[in-house]
């Protein structure tokens, strides 16, 4: 039985996420509070084995929370959030330790996560989540020799839970000179992708945006796949370079953005000269992306169990032999770096 606190300023809220784990007979409630400094005490009384936290709270919101119990006692916790989009602090709260964070349904609406919120609460009681939040990862601006013929195109890269801090960790250590196009489809809801790029600018040496449909991958740049559709790459009819466009097929596993459409897309219009590379996160979206770059010859790398968050996307290309490569997190940029 999974012990479970839910902390939320709304009695209601507290009511509505607390019968949605009842109902689900491996998960136990065993306290609510209506704050982050109560929220804290509950943990410390209860010793749960996750913790599900509104992140804004009039006193002690999510992010203190989530600081005092990694710093007390490490329990896996999951983040309720309906901040704006130009707000970073969910960000913030992930790098000092949070699991995932999930849209907060609003006006008596549905949890719009494609994952249920009581799966993310058993999957948070697996995940080892040995990202440390005190490691500080330098930018590198440092400049690399690249040969004049390089052996790659792209390089995309699919993520879900876990991912913002794999990220960060990737692209920090990535040199400023880096001589492909990086592109990304991260799960995460829509209103905090722009926010997430502002993050990846200040910290990153490389330049970040959102694709844009008709922009043609630039070398040297990165790009996230924005959340209201899903990101594809085809090939122009004006003058036949590979250009961002969008898919309205549906995916099986995610959409907006979806790992699948974009790995897929980019293996018909690359080749055997596309990396695919995919971090950590829950099911399995990626691998169907995946299998297609391996077919066409590409290069398939997979983050190693022991730096995921949660092993599931990672786990089925490279259980399923898809994956060529298995490197961890701190080790994937310089790998990277190197297969050029």
């Amino acid at each position: 039985m999974v012990k479970a606190v839910v902390v939320d300023d709304s009695g209601l809220m507290r009511i509505l996420i607390s019968d949605i784990l009842r109902s689900d007979g491996r998960i136990k409630v065993v306290g609510t509070a209506s704050n982050g400094l109560d929220g804290l005490n509950k943990v410390l009384d209860t010793n749960p084995d996750v913790v599900i936290t509104d992140m804004l709270m009039p006193s002690h919101d999510g992010l203190f929370l989530v600081k005092e119990v990694m710093k007390k006692q490490p329990t896996p916790v999951i983040l309720l959030s309906s901040l704006e989009r130009t707000n970073e602090k969910i960000f913030d709260a992930l790098e000092a330790g949070a699991f995932e964070f999930i849209d907060k349904p609003v006006n008596g609406a549905a949890f719009s996560s494609d994952y249920p919120l009581n799966e993310l609460v058993i999957q948070a009681t697996k995940s080892k989540h040995n990202l440390d939040p005190k490691v500080k990862t330098r930018q590198n601006n440092n400049l690399h020799t690249f040969d004049d013929k390089l052996n790659y195109d792209i390089v995309c890269i699919g993520a879900s839970t876990g991912g913002p801090g794999a990220l960060e960790i990737l692209l920090k250590r990535i040199p400023a000179n880096f001589p492909l196009p990086i592109v990304i489809a991260q799960h995460m809801p829509e209103r905090f992708i722009r926010s997430f790029v502002m993050r990846l600018n200040k910290i990153a040496p490389l330049k970040i945006s959102l694709a844009k449909k008709g922009e043609a991958p630039v070398p040297g740049n990165v790009y996230l796949a924005p959340g209201n559709s899903n990101l594809s790459l085809v090939r122009s009819r004006i003058n036949g370079i590979p250009v961002f466009s969008s898919s309205k097929r549906q995916f099986e596993e995610f959409n907006n953005p979806s790992v699948d459409c974009l790995f897929t897309s980019a293996a018909e219009v690359y080749g055997a000269r596309c990396i695919g590379v995919i971090l950590t996160g829950m099911g399995k979206d990626g691998y169907d992306g995946s299998t297609m770059i391996r077919n066409k010859k590409g290069l398939v790398i997979a983050q190693d169990q022991d730096s995921s968050v949660v092993y599931g996307m990672p786990g089925m290309v490279v259980n399923n032999r898809i994956a060529k490569y298995t490197v961890g997190i701190s080790e994937m940029a310089s790998f990277l770096t190197g297969c050029l």
